[in-house]
């Protein structure tokens, strides 16, 4: 019995060791996002953590992201977009499938937001 007992903790060992050897070998993927990363980490960048907490602008976020959520035509990417309102300014940031796309969420945004205080940043990122 013991002889079993120690092969099974012989071939366990083994067996996990290569496993974490083959995962070792693998070379990641280099992220695709970097330069978007810089691009936030500037100052005047609008990121989400710039979102204002008054309660206008909590409800007019709200009211946006429901409209682009509510549009079951859209992309889940699209449906994922950074909405951040400060002041009553509107910013759109993020990836979408298409021009269509963008074109959609920005006029949802202004509809709700007004003319001319919506920035619509949003990139086209294709399939």
């Amino acid at each position: 019995m013991k002889k079993i007992v120690y092969s099974l903790i012989l071939f366990s060992a083994l067996f996990g060791a290569g496993t974490v050897a083959m995962a070792q070998e693998s070379t990641p993927m280099a992220p695709d996002n970097a330069a978007v990363n810089t691009r936030d980490r500037a100052p005047e960048a609008m990121t989400a953590g710039k979102q204002s907490n008054a309660n206008g602008d909590v409800n007019l976020t709200r009211k946006i992201r429901r409209a682009v959520v509510k549009d079951e035509a859209l992309s889940t990417m699209a449906h994922n977009v950074k909405i951040v309102a400060v002041a009553g300014h509107v910013t759109l940031r993020g990836p979408v499938h298409s021009e269509q796309e963008k074109t959609v969420i920005a006029n949802k945004a202004e509809a709700i937001a007004g003319a001319g205080n919506v920035d619509n940043q949003l990139d086209v990122k294709g399939q």
